[in-house]
């Protein structure tokens, strides 16, 4: 029978970023803006402490995604359930399109791996297709779980993810507005067909994309270059496609970050100042090194 051998851990997840333009619900990518979740188990109530992003927003208790994410960790290897102390230090804004959704599930199944005496029942490939079932699909869980950029996607055998190493030059600069959209509203635009030409178009982006992450990030313009869904969903995030189509008219790889709104701009070194001057106000503007995957900071 599995135990709990352990009583408390301490998880760093990233923010992520999926699609990156070509590669819807396939690619993804670490930034470096991380949420800090402390674990304890205890004999009490269920107890969430947030600081940061979300505090007095998300669910408390046994309601709290975190928390969630540990019981279906405990419960997938056969471990007791029990009460959890939680206090998540959240730095990955909410609703923009940034994975706070798959930061917290990863979290969460990485410390129910912590706790447990056979920690080989959640290996990453488990903590994939148990963060999938919550998600929906595997593009922010990968990076998430694995960090750096990802391509993930579904088969017979569930849901599967490769890494990319990425190159030493590239980095990112985020453009975070004040309105929220969820997942599911930005994925309600998406029309059920789409002409073969953009179709085909985007399969060859996507495969220069892989170029580009890795060795040439000189083609990052033309690799994240999308047909198949930004441009659908300009109805419930008009701002956002117009600082998209801005930032590319002036040469920035420029693309909506996940189901958005937030958008993500791919560069090498620190970017240029004019990504500021064309967002405007009412954009929160953080430049960000590739982050690294989820990290258990305390046995």
């Amino acid at each position: 029978m599995v135990r709990l051998i352990a009583d408390r851990a301490t998880v760093r997840v990233p923010a992520t970023s999926a699609n990156l333009g070509p590669g819807f619900d396939a690619f993804g990518l670490a930034l470096g803006l991380y949420d800090d979740v402390e674990v304890r188990a205890i004999a009490g109530a269920t107890s969430v402490h947030v600081e940061g992003e979300g505090a007095g927003e998300v669910p408390g208790g046994e309601d709290h995604l975190v928390v969630r994410a540990i019981r279906a960790g405990l419960e997938y290897v056969g471990a007791p359930q029990v009460g959890l102390e939680l206090r998540c230090t959240n730095a990955v804004p909410h609703g923009r399109g940034l994975g706070s959704s798959a930061a917290a599930v990863v979290a969460g199944l990485v410390a129910a791996r912590a706790l447990v005496s056979e920690p080989g029942g959640l290996d990453d490939d488990s903590i994939l297709g148990l963060a999938t079932d919550f998600e929906g699909h595997p593009d922010n869980a990968a990076p998430a779980l694995l960090g750096a950029a990802t391509i993930a996607w579904i088969d017979e055998e569930g849901p599967r993810a490769a890494s990319l190493p990425v190159a030493s030059t590239l980095s990112a600069t985020v453009l975070v507005p004040q309105t929220r959209l969820s997942t599911s509203r930005a994925r309600a635009t998406l029309p059920g067909h789409v002409p073969h030409r953009d179709a085909a178009r985007n399969a060859g982006r996507a495969g220069l994309l892989t170029l580009a992450l890795t060795q040439r990030p000189d083609l990052l313009l033309p690799a994240t270059e999308d047909r198949l869904h930004q441009e659908y969903r300009a109805s419930v995030m008009p701002e956002t496609i117009r600082l998209v189509d801005r930032l590319r008219d002036h040469g920035h790889a420029a693309v909506v970050s996940g189901a958005g709104p937030s958008v993500l701009v791919l560069h090498e070194g620190k970017g240029s100042p004019q990504l500021y001057e064309l967002a405007g106000s009412g954009w929160r503007r953080r430049a960000l090194a590739i982050g690294r995957g989820v990290q258990l900071l305390t046995p």
